[in-house]
Formats: C-alpha cells, structure tokens, sequence
C-alpha cells in the first residue's frame, strides 16, 4: 500500500476551510497512487484554543459532519483517511484521531495521554482501550501526539495486530528529539511501520516544527521532512514485513523476537496506579490516580 502524509498549516477554528482543503489534498494524494493519506492532529479544527468553552463549539460527534465529509471524498476516490479533530460528547470534548474510508467511518480513538498544552489542558483523556482497525490490506492502530512518548501505546496496538500505527502530531517547538528519534524507536521495538504527521504554521505564540516521518519495521526512515514548510510524504509499506517478528540475522546464532522475548510478568510496576501529580485544568496541581484508568470491556 502506499501512504501520503500531509504536512500542513491548519486554521483554528475555521471548520469548512480545513475540510476543503483536505478534501482538495485527497484529490491530490489519490492521483499520485496514495491509498491511504493521513492529516495532522487536530487538522479540522486546530489546536491551540484557551479554554474549554472556546473549544467546545467546535466538537462535532463522530461520526459527524466532518467524518462524513472525508469519507464522501473517499469514497469517491477508493481511498483511506485518518485525521485529527475534536470530538464532542455531550459536555465532554476528545482529542479524537478518526480512520474513513470509502465504506465510511471505519474507528476512531480518543488520545489517552494528555500534555499541559493547547486544547489538551481542557480535553478529558481518552477512555477507550486500543483498537485495531482494517484499512484494505493494512491493520492500522490510531494514536495521537504525546501518546508516542509512552511506548505502551505502541506495543499495546503492536500486540493486537497492528501493522502500521499512525500518530496525528502538533508538535511545537521543543519537540524536535521526539519528531528525530521516537517514531524510528517505536518501529523498532515493534517491528511494525510507525507514520507520524505533524502540522506546521503558528498558532497563537506556538510555532509547529513539521519535521513529519514514516519509518519501517527495522526503524529506518523511509519518508521525512526535515523543515516547517507544507509538503506530502509518500511511502509504499509492506504489510507482511510487520506481520514476521522473528528476524535471523545467523541461524542458531543470532536471532531477535521482540514479542516472543518478552518478559510480561515481570513488568507489573508499569500498570500500577501512581499518585504522581500533574498539572490541572486552572494550574493547579491534580493527582494523576484521578485519571480514569482504562479496563478492558
């Protein structure tokens, strides 16, 4: 399959424009062969909004119209998308990430782990456990920005089959070691292809550092951008080299199973609740055990 990513500016607030201009860029992806195409973090809504109250008129249900709309467009092209967006539920507004295509809405994700940032400071963190989710030959898993940061994300959607992860990003500036090294790792560690697509353009006093990648199941940089300008990544991935975990490098000598070599009984510290503080919604400081922690349904 072949995969676009799209590096691009976004205006906060202006929902019929970012649509236009995504659906406008599907056109352009399709024509250069792309199935799948994947949009920024927030790419139809924008990100940087100063209360909960500001944002809040801007979250649509999924599906919704915005759902609808890029899966119109998929569907008339037979292609793939997934793309950020704020969700809302009722009083309740997500950091969302959505995958349509042209049979329409297909999953959607709500970002689990949330920075003192943006739209972030006012979203409630996600509540649902990974998914994975088919698109044409590919299982994709969806997650979003600063969930990269935790490689639990990434292994927990590597373990229930995903091949390609597709990360939606706003990364501003202070995130260039991430947007250098993380992608790369996360592919690494799971031997699946690792997709992250930032935003460029300024919001407010925030600048987005671009700097987009697509990475292989042994870590290499297949596709990047090293500036803060709009362009399109291309990729073509290999579903079944993210399907084989073994790698031999000398038979009977030196062989590697990231999954098989697992030691998960031994990992217990990582699931259990902390008390650790973070920063809250007006400063102050919250523990971090009163963030929902999530159970299998």
């Amino acid at each position: 399959m072949k995969i676009a990513a799209v590096q691009m500016d976004v205006a906060l607030g202006r929902i019929e424009d970012n649509l236009a201009r995504m659906t406008g860029l599907l056109e352009e992806t399709s024509r250069a062969g792309a199935e799948l195409t994947l949009f920024p973090e927030c790419a139809v809504t924008g990100y940087c909004f100063d209360s909960l109250s500001d944002a809040l008129p801007f979250g649509q249900p999924i599906p919704g119209l915005a759902t609808t709309r890029i899966a119109e467009a998929c569907a008339r092209l037979a292609i793939y998308a997934a793309f950020g967006m704020l969700e809302r539920d009722d009083k309740r507004l997500f950091n969302a990430a959505v995958l349509v295509g042209p049979q329409g809405l297909i999953g959607s994700y709500r970002k689990i782990h949330l920075p003192f940032l943006g739209v972030d400071r006012f979203t409630t963190p996600g509540d649902r456990i990974f998914a994975v989710h088919q698109a044409g030959p590919v299982r994709v898993g969806l997650s979003i920005c600063y969930d990269v940061s935790f490689p639990e994300s990434a292994r927990a959607l590597a373990l229930l089959g995903a091949e390609l992860v597709v990360l939606p990003t706003n990364w501003p500036t202070g995130s260039e070691c991430v947007a250098t090294h993380a992608i790369n790792t996360r592919a690494l560690e799971n031997a699946i292809y690792f997709a992250a697509v930032n935003r460029v353009g300024t919001e407010g006093e925030f600048p987005f550092i671009g700097r987009s990648r697509i990475c292989d199941p042994s870590g290499q940089t297949i596709a990047s951008s090293d500036s803060a300008q709009e362009t399109i990544l291309y990729a073509d991935i290999d579903p079944e080299r993210a399907r084989c975990k073994r790698i031999v490098r000398v038979a009977g000598k030196h062989e590697i199973d990231r999954f098989a070599d697992r030691r998960p009984e031994m990992y217990g510290a990582l699931t259990a609740p902390h008390q650790l503080e973070r920063p809250g919604r007006n400063g102050e400081r919250v523990a971090g055990a009163g963030v929902p922690v999530l159970q299998p349904k």
